[in-house]
């Protein structure tokens, strides 16, 4: 039996966000996907999140751009990628951070797949309170070649009027012209920074990780 529930319908420009291949030795050893490839797009790590914002969109476009930089010239290989993360797992964002990387790179800490017969591990890929000056860092297993992204969303400013418009939400003062502005407006913030910046060095810069 089949469920059919209401139909899920997503912001239009998810679409015109970048997107990834990548290759999963693990997916293609099990038969889970032809030649292990796996298609993602902002769509999914909104799936995995439960909602879209500035933290999802950056972290998801420096992961994107940071496996492309590290790849240059083949697919990706999820499950080969070591991601560090800056901050401590319980602070600010680096929770939903990590969890955008894990989604593409199949990187965990400690609770990911053991493997089989010694392959496929995906644990202790993962880190927390790494010092570094960049958000997060990217290190291939097999090369040792790394990368440190910074995410800048001051690049994409706030719209003026979303303060007062969060704050009459917050206090369920809003009127429902004020909550479809908010919306609004949110999710414009995050289409720029995907759409209209997803290139920009300013908004998503990369340099060399020396670990």
């Amino acid at each position: 039996m089949s469920w059919h529930g209401p139909t899920m319908t997503f912001p239009s420009f998810y679409d015109a966000a970048p997107r990834l291949i990548v290759r999963d030795p693990l997916s293609e050893f099990l038969g889970a996907a032809e030649g292990g490839l796996l298609h993602y797009g902002y769509a999914d790590a909104v799936r995995l999140a439960g909602h879209s914002c500035p933290t999802v969109a950056g972290s998801y476009l420096m992961t994107v751009r940071s496996l492309e930089k590290l790849y240059p010239d083949e697919v990706p290989e999820r499950g080969a990628v070591a991601v560090s993360v800056r901050e401590a797992a319980d602070e600010g964002v680096a929770g939903v951070m990590a969890s955008v990387a894990t989604l593409l790179t199949g990187a965990t800490k400690d609770t990911g797949f053991k493997g089989i017969a010694g392959r496929f591990d995906r644990r202790n890929l993962l880190s927390f309170s790494v010092g570094m000056q960049g958000a997060m860092a990217f290190v291939r297993t097999d090369t040792g070649v790394g990368l440190q992204a910074t995410l800048d969303m001051s690049v994409v400013p706030v719209d003026p009027a979303m303060p007062r418009l969060l704050q009459r939400v917050l206090s369920d003062a809003a009127t429902a012209d004020d909550a479809a502005q908010f919306r609004s407006l949110w999710q414009e913030r995050v289409r720029r920074m995907l759409v209209d910046h997803a290139d920009d060095p300013r908004l998503v810069s990369l340099t060399v990780w020396n670990s």
